[in-house]
């Protein structure tokens, strides 16, 4: 654990109780928010490589058009 991390924690252990519950759940959310995104983007490399691949070669066959800066994107 890095000092930084102990003087949080030990910052934190003089909070109320129901405030360390808080910065714990908190926490915790967060850690396994960064988990699941890691997970998710670990499985999705070659889906994502394909799709890369196939937005070039439409771009390439002159089927994309540019975005325009403040504008909504439209489904046509």
């Amino acid at each position: 654990m890095t000092k930084l991390l102990e003087k949080a924690f030990e910052d934190a252990s003089r909070l109320p109780e129901e405030d360390q519950d808080a910065l714990a759940e908190m926490l915790l959310s967060d850690l396994a928010s960064e988990q699941y995104w890691t997970n998710a983007f670990a499985q999705s490399q070659d889906k994502l490589a394909f799709l890369a691949k196939e937005a070039l070669a439409e771009y390439k066959q002159g089927k994309t058009k540019p975005i325009e800066e403040n504008s909504d994107f439209s489904h046509d």
